[in-house]
């Protein structure tokens, strides 16, 4: 028979972590006597982050006293109640035998199984055990959370009875595995998809998993090599093509970029802005940096330019239905790549274009290639974006597949003008870094990436392409997460520890070491910053 051994609430407040604030709602403590349980939490206790945490699906959190006495004869200390941040703790119901969809019924209130916990980093902040997050997968005791079915009171002491078993038996332990761990089994991931309980994110996820293609070999080559510039083309006074050449140059898909470097060092990416299949590669560079300076003044038929293979995840899809290509300024140039490859294609489909500029380029390019499409939409603004009215006005078919290219603000603006007019196939390509998940940080103010703060680094050099930076590794700094954070380059994470994935980058140049090390490996020419270590110079696509 299963209890509830102790019922622990907590509201969110801000705490100091790392020299920063955190608002969290981790911090749950023992109560005595009855509490009402209602749709989105317990009286008195609420969530920080709503984005990972509580709702409907994610109302009570529920951890194991046996887990408990794991995690305190392998830390070798006592821990209180509610120190995981769950709402319940409860002796019974295991991880490795609670199924998704399982229903219980505890005082008056009945609950069903949703979901895993979430693996995020502040479980390790509120026990003092940073890595816990990666142990809690590794060692299978994540924990679990409830949708509450019927609202009712509880107390601690209170039996648990199960009363519905969860479809396809699958654990949550099991569940938590195969989202986290290597060597997942397909049969049990689409099993997931079959138990209508699992929380919508978790299914989403499954859902990838599912079609993600097999792991093809990295295309190209590793690092930077030399090409050789074939010419330099000038498109308008603020735009030059740069056409290059080199031995047994791998194709790459529409729409997307190589990075270069050039003396300075700085490193940039160019999208490649032609069709590809050729024996040659070229990129479209508009003058607004230290880069684009020396390639516009400096770079000359005849030199070299130092390239990574072509590397990206915009691009064109192969398929039939109609495509709307949205460009803005040199956005038109992964869009342009775009443009060559549907003008060449055997079985034309209906094209979109919408174009806004103020400074026209590839025009006779252009005409030639949307000249060559048998149904083809043209829309060239050089004063403004099209309105909602005027975007609604164009015709374009709610089935179309939308690409959008340029910078954040006109692609966030295009997006929701897409969504609202039913488009639901919209893909972006992002200059500069992406903007970051932090989950949970308060008071974060938006400044230019940077050096760190006091003495520079004497190790490997480390540069973040998107954000143009180059700095010495320092071993002040535990990985290359915590050096971005002090560079101020925006960065996506969630567990700190090789977990979850969130961080995952492509690793341009160079090798890491990892510490800890990650509980499924990054793929080829990827890494995982928040737990990643420079072996040598690298260049990472933040």
């Amino acid at each position: 028979m299963a209890t509830l051994v102790s019922l622990n609430v907590g509201m969110p407040k801000d705490v100091e972590w790392e020299g920063r604030t955190v608002h969290t709602g981790i911090w749950k403590s023992p109560v005595d006597g009855p509490r009402m349980v209602r749709r989105l939490n317990v009286d008195g206790d609420g969530q920080g982050d709503l984005g990972g945490h509580g709702g409907e699906i994610r109302a009570v959190m529920v951890y194991q006293l046996d887990s408990y006495r794991h995690w305190e004869e392998h830390f070798g200390r006592e821990l209180e109640y509610g120190v995981f941040g769950e709402n319940f703790t409860v002796d019974g119901l295991p991880d490795a035998e609670v199924c998704i969809g399982d229903r219980y019924r505890i005082g008056t209130a009945e609950f069903e199984v949703t979901q895993p916990r979430v693996t995020c980093y502040r479980v390790g902040m509120r026990t003092g055990e940073p890595e816990l997050p990666s142990l809690l997968v590794s060692h299978r005791r994540p924990g679990f959370y409830l949708r509450v079915i019927t609202e009712g009171m509880v107390e601690a002491g209170d039996e648990i009875v199960r009363t519905r078993v969860g479809p396809e038996q699958l654990s949550v332990a099991d569940v938590d595995g195969l989202l986290y761990l290597p060597d997942r089994d397909e049969e049990k991931l689409r099993a997931t998809l079959r138990v209508p309980a699992l929380s919508p994110g978790w299914v989403g996820s499954f859902r990838e998993l599912l079609e993600k293609p097999v792991e093809a070999p990295q295309v190209g080559w590793a690092g930077f090599k030399p090409l050789t510039v074939e010419r330099v083309v000038r498109e308008s006074p603020t735009v030059v093509s740069v056409h290059l050449t080199g031995d047994k140059l791998p194709s790459y898909r529409a729409g997307q970029y190589l990075t270069v470097r050039v003396p300075g060092p700085a490193v940039r990416s160019y999208s490649l802005s032609t069709a590809p299949g050729g024996t040659a590669y070229r990129i479209s560079v508009k003058r607004d940096g230290v880069a684009s300076r020396y390639i516009h003044e400096q770079l000359k038929a005849g030199m070299t330019l130092d390239v990574a293979a072509p590397r990206g995840e915009f691009v064109l899809e192969d398929e039939d239905g109609p495509a709307l290509l949205v460009s803005g300024g040199i956005g038109i140039t992964p869009v342009l790549a775009m443009l060559h490859t549907l003008a060449a294609s055997p079985h034309p489909r209906p094209v979109w274009w919408i174009h806004i500029t103020r400074d026209p380029a590839f025009g006779e390019e252009v005409d030639e290639l949307l000249d060559a499409l048998p149904e083809m939409h043209r829309f060239v603004y050089t004063h403004g974006r099209p309105t909602p009215d005027e975007l609604r006005a164009l015709g374009v078919p709610k089935d179309a597949t939308a690409y959008i290219c340029g910078p954040t603000a006109f692609m966030d603006d295009l997006r929701g003008l897409l969504t609202e007019a039913g488009l639901t196939r919209i893909h972006t390509e992002l200059f500069g870094a992406l903007p970051p998940i932090n989950p949970g940080l308060v008071g974060q103010t938006v400044v230019p990436p940077h050096a760190p703060a006091g003495e520079p680094g004497t190790g490997p050099l480390v540069t973040f392409a998107r954000s143009g930076l180059s700095v010495p590794w320092s071993d002040q700094h535990g990985s290359l997460l915590e050096l971005a954070e002090a560079c101020d380059v925006p960065a996506r994470w969630s567990c700190r520890t090789g977990v979850c994935h969130t961080c995952v980058t492509d690793l341009v140049a160079g090798e890491v070491s990892y510490e800890p090390q990650p509980l499924e490996p990054a793929r080829s020419g990827q890494v995982l910053p928040c737990c990643a270590r420079p072996a040598d110079d690298v260049v990472i696509d933040l």
